[in-house]
């Protein structure tokens, strides 16, 4: 019984991935010059340069947390 239901969950994972097979076959032109891109990186950088300042922050943070719950237990 249990063979049975691993052989019909992978023919149901089989169908499931051949399903992309019956779409349009061509393929999707965006027509986006370099210029475009370019732009799109520049946007990229300028999310990862505002993610690294907060997340260092957000360590500092932890650490301070975690000094300060080792002092309280000194003090005790």
């Amino acid at each position: 019984m249990r063979t049975i239901a691993n052989v019909t969950a992978a023919i149901a994972m089989i169908i499931g991935t051949v399903s992309s097979t019956f779409a349009a076959s061509g393929a999707r032109e965006d027509n986006s010059g370099v210029f475009a891109w370019i732009f799109l990186g520049f946007c990229a950088m300028i999310v990862v340069g505002q993610l690294l300042p907060a997340v260092m922050v957000m360590l500092g943070f932890a650490k301070g947390v975690k000094r300060e719950a080792t002092h309280e237990e000194a003090a005790h």
